[in-house]
């Protein structure tokens, strides 16, 4: 089993930035991907960004260039810089790990960007 904590997110104005971070803990495998998604209300979840366990990175078009995903290994924590917030990026937000094709969900955070 695999726990997910996030943490951050909030209210912020069009043009803001916010900080999202995700801890994961338990039977963590060195090989893994972990991921951002965020979902609004009558939509399917979607993908934001994809960070592998060798720091490679992948985003939606939507967010490239706004959003930057990282990851520490030592803590087993993924993180997601969104700059110039626009009011479309308000979602909740789930971070997502996977390995050995099991998947695991954090329980969601609220971004909110206000125009």
């Amino acid at each position: 089993q695999v726990q997910l904590v996030e943490s951050g997110g909030g209210l912020v104005q069009a043009g803001g930035s916010l900080s999202l971070s995700c801890a994961a803990s338990g039977s963590i495998f060195s090989i893994n991907v972990m991921a951002w998604y965020r979902q609004t209300p009558g939509e399917q979840r979607e993908l934001v960004a994809v960070v592998g366990s060798g720091g490679n990175t992948a985003y939606a078009d939507s967010v490239k260039d706004r959003f930057t995903a990282s990851r520490d290994n030592a803590k087993n924590t993924v993180y997601l810089q969104m700059n110039s917030l626009k009011p479309e990026d308000t979602a909740v937000y789930y971070c997502n790990y996977m390995a050995l094709g099991v998947n695991y969900w954090g329980q969601g955070t609220q971004v909110t960007v206000s125009s």
